[in-house]
């Protein structure tokens, strides 16, 4: 399960997130509005999981697996 801080301030950012992830496909996530956070687990390597969320315009930070 990987961790990324995303600069989500509202209900219209955190859609924005489950938007672009949803694309991606085959992919569970989990979203923390209040603490920006978002967990994500994916096959996927996580620089395209970085590229993926930072397509939403906001700033992202990765914290590691947990």
């Amino acid at each position: 399960k990987h961790e990324f801080e995303v600069a989500m301030t509202c209900e219209g950012c955190s859609g924005a997130v489950t938007r672009i992830l949803n694309k991606l496909g085959d992919v569970k996530f989990e979203i923390d509005l209040p603490k920006k956070l978002v967990w994500i687990e994916s096959d996927k390597d996580v620089d395209v999981l970085m590229e993926t969320l930072k397509k939403c315009g906001k700033e992202v930070k990765y914290n590691g697996t947990k």
